[in-house]
């Protein structure tokens, strides 16, 4: 597996369409596990620049009802990574090293839920923030000579930071 290239892009009105396509083409092949999905994450805040990969959160009855249906997911091209790091999460990403997509699950009422949507509408309402986030990113992808982790750990402090706020 090759490394994947970290760049941020400036917002792209296109991410919502993606957003909507995608959560449309899940919701309809989950059928009742699925409960309800988020468009989150930076290409969720318009106007923000972010690395063109479409975050969603997808809330379901139970973790296993999901798990069953893996190898539905797998037919939509989502390579199921299991919790990958987060407890009582299923995380899906789609395009390989061409990253185009990425899906959190949780069971409806864990807390990462209302945290991932406070965060997004929280930069949905403060411009200022948000153009400091921006600054962040564009750093961040920069200086992380493209690996991942170092990328999440130079905006980790400010996500934490807002957060708390948010």
């Amino acid at each position: 597996m090759g490394r994947r290239t970290i760049t941020v892009v400036d917002y792209d009105p296109q991410w919502a369409t993606d957003y909507a396509t995608a959560a449309r083409a899940i919701m309809q092949a989950l059928g009742e596990v699925a409960v309800r999905i988020h468009h989150i994450g930076s290409t969720a805040v318009p106007g923000l620049p972010a690395k063109p990969v479409i975050d969603m959160l997808l809330e379901v009855v139970a973790l296993s009802d999901l798990d069953r249906l893996e190898n539905v997911m797998v037919d939509l091209d989502y390579c199921p990574r299991g919790e990958n790091g987060i407890a009582r999460r299923r995380y899906y990403t789609k395009g390989g090293d061409a990253r185009t997509h990425h899906l959190h699950a949780f069971v409806v009422g864990d807390e990462h839920i209302q945290r991932h949507l406070s965060f997004r509408d929280y930069l949905r309402a403060n411009p200022a923030v948000c153009a400091e986030y921006a600054a962040i990113k564009r750093a961040a992808a920069l200086a992380c000579d493209n690996d991942a982790a170092v990328y999440s750990q130079l905006k980790n402090d400010f996500i934490a930071m807002h957060e708390a706020r948010a």
